[in-house]
This record gives structure tokens, C-alpha cells and sequence, in this order.
């Protein structure tokens, strides 16, 4: 199994919020969202929504896709981990319409 990727909220934290030396107070009211989403987000309790990547790249100077793709690494990798064995009890469905894709 490979290595599980960050959760974006540590890279939040670890690579921006200690870097530019901001609380997560100051975070949240620059970003325009309540104290709680933003230590949610840090502490791994809450994922980033389409509408927090927006906020997180405009007020970082990033893109949305960066952090959704973190997001979705992170959630495919908890599923594959936890949904395995359902997962891999599904067979292949052959079709005209699955070669086209």
C-alpha cells in the first residue's frame, strides 16, 4: 500500500499558516469563515469544500485545484483503504460503451 497522502489541512498549516507566522483566528476572518472551519480544516476534522478551495487560493496566492486535488487524493486513498475488500468483490462489466471511454 502506498504512503497516505497529507491531509490539506496539515499542509495548510505546517506549509502556510506557520510559514507566513498567522493564527488561525487572523486565518479565518481574512478568509471570511468561522474560527471552528479553520481548526476543523487543520486538525484533519473537516475536508476542503469547493467554496473553502476558492477562499484558501485567493487568499494564498494558489489555485483551487490545488487544493481540491489534495482533498481528493487524501478521500480516494481513505476509501481504497477502507473499501478494499467491497471494492474489489465487484466484477468488470464488458461493454460496447466501456472500450469507447
Amino acid at each position: 500500500m502506498n504512503r497516505q497522502p497529507t491531509h490539506p489541512g496539515i499542509i495548510l498549516n505546517e506549509m502556510y499558516l506557520k510559514d507566513l507566522g498567522i493564527s488561525q483566528e487572523a486565518f479565518s476572518k481574512k478568509i471570511g469563515v468561522s474560527f471552528r472551519s479553520v481548526n476543523q480544516l487543520i486538525n484533519a476534522k473537516r475536508g476542503v469544500s469547493v467554496e473553502m478551495a476558492l477562499r484558501l487560493s485567493k487568499a494564498l496566492g494558489t489555485t483551487p485545484q490545488l487544493w481540491l486535488n489534495l482533498q481528493n487524493q487524501y478521500d480516494l486513498f481513505k476509501a481504497q483503504a477502507l473499501k478494499s475488500g467491497a471494492i474489489n468483490l465487484i466484477t468488470p462489466i464488458k461493454s460496447k460503451l466501456a472500450v469507447r471511454l
